[in-house]
């Protein structure tokens, strides 16, 4: 609803007029233009500019590593928090083992003077004798793996030495008629 606005004439005659709203100056709004200036750099924001495009490729170098490093900490940690969830509630009899098979590593230790292969050997495998008599059944599961890997690494060497000794030597394949 519109407001009602009396006009008077000059003969101070009131003449009842309605006046549209947007009609009043008091309503409007003069039409601005903007025009939009960009301030130019100073000093401190020209410096800071430079260093962080100096420092861009070692930062994103930092978060290439420490999205490569990231997961193996998690791994790391949470070993760490299983192997603590373990020794809370260890099984009956482990302290006792762990106790003789770190025992058999000091005595390797003693008896290990001279050279520094005894030094590596005999507590290591003082300490894999005494794991081997408290879990036979892991030791056997790593003796098999162990022995293949050792059997095929003792086969690649076999052939790798062979063709060194006689380098003119061609090897003969099945489809190949003998000489």
């Amino acid at each position: 609803m519109l407001p009602a606005v009396f006009a008077t004439t000059e003969d101070n005659k009131p003449v009842p007029m309605v006046v549209d709203r947007d009609a009043l100056s008091l309503y409007t709004t003069p039409k601005e233009t903007f025009n939009y200036v960009e301030t130019e750099a100073g000093k401190l924001e020209s410096g800071i500019t430079s260093i962080r495009t100096s420092l861009q490729p070692y930062s994103a170098w930092c978060q290439d590593v420490y999205g490569n490093i990231r997961p193996k900490v998690q791994r790391v940690t949470r070993f760490g928090n299983e192997v603590c969830a373990y020794l809370r509630q260890p099984p009956d009899g482990f302290y006792p083992r762990a106790g003789i098979i770190g025992f058999a590593g000091v005595v390797g230790f003693f008896l290990a003077r001279g050279s520094r292969i005894k030094r590596i050997i005999y507590p290591a495998g003082l300490i894999a004798i005494g794991s081997t008599l408290y879990y036979p059944e892991q030791a056997v599961a790593i003796g098999k793996s162990t022995g293949d890997s050792v059997y095929d690494c003792a086969l690649q060497s076999y052939v790798a030495l062979d063709k060194l000794v006689r380098p003119g030597k061609k090897q003969n394949s099945p489809s190949d008629p003998k000489p």
